[in-house]
C-alpha cells in the first residue's frame, strides 16, 4: 500500500500560488502615491440592495499619474459611491463633477510611507502563514502514509519535495514584499 503513495505536489504548489496571488491583490490595493484603478478594488458600494464592487457601478479611469476618475453609470448611485470611498480608509477626498467622481491622489509623507510598508509586511506575513499551513497539510499526509507503512527513504523524499516547494514560495513572498516596499518608499 505504501508503494502507491503519491503526494500531489502540483496541487500543493497551485494552492501556494493562490496565497501569493492573494498577496499581490492585497498589495495592489495599497496606495503608493501613484494613481491606480486597482486601489479601488476592495471598495464595495451598496447598490440596488447588494454590496457591489465599485468597478461594476461605473468606469474607473486613470487620466493622469495623480488622478483616478469614476464615471458612475447611474446618477442615483453617485452619492453612495462617494460615501463608500470616504468610508474606505484610503484617505482620499472625492470631488464630484456631475456623474464623474474625481479622486486626486495626494503625495505621501514619510510617516504614511512607513505605515504602508508595515501594512505590506502584515499582508506578506499572512501569505507566509497560509503557505506554512499548506506545508503542514502536505507533511500530515506524509506522516499518515508513514504510519501506513511508507519507507523512511520515501518519507524523506516527499518531505524534501514539500519543503522545496514551500521555500520557493516563501522566497516569492519575500521578493514581492521587497518590490512593494521599495515602490512605497520611492519619492
Amino acid at each position: 500500500m505504501s508503494e502507491d503513495f503519491e503526494l500531489d505536489t502540483d496541487d500543493l504548489a497551485r494552492r501556494m500560488d493562490g496565497a501569493i496571488a492573494n498577496l499581490r491583490t492585497e498589495l495592489a490595493s495599497l496606495r503608493t502615491g501613484r494613481a491606480s484603478g486597482s486601489m479601488l478594488e476592495p471598495i464595495m458600494v451598496d447598490a440596488y440592495g447588494a454590496m457591489t464592487p465599485i468597478n461594476q457601478v461605473g468606469t474607473v479611469n486613470v487620466p493622469e499619474p495623480r488622478m483616478v476618475t469614476i464615471n458612475v453609470w447611474d446618477k442615483g448611485l453617485v452619492g453612495k459611491v462617494e460615501k463608500a470611498i470616504r468610508e474606505s480608509g484610503l484617505g482620499i477626498n472625492p470631488q464630484l463633477n456631475g456623474t464623474i467622481i474625481m479622486l486626486p491622489i495626494p503625495e505621501l509623507n514619510e510617516e504614511r510611507r512607513r505605515e504602508l510598508t508595515k501594512v505590506a509586511g502584515h499582508y506578506a506575513e499572512s501569505a507566509r502563514v497560509s503557505i506554512r499551513n499548506l506545508r503542514r497539510d502536505g507533511m500530515d499526509q506524509i506522516k499518515k502514509a508513514k504510519a501506513d507503512g511508507m519507507s523512511e527513504d520515501d518519507q524523506k523524499f516527499w518531505e524534501s519535495a514539500v519543503q522545496d516547494i514551500t521555500d520557493a514560495h516563501i522566497k516569492m513572498v519575500d521578493e514581492t514584499l521587497e518590490t512593494k516596499q521599495a515602490e512605497i518608499m520611492q519619492v
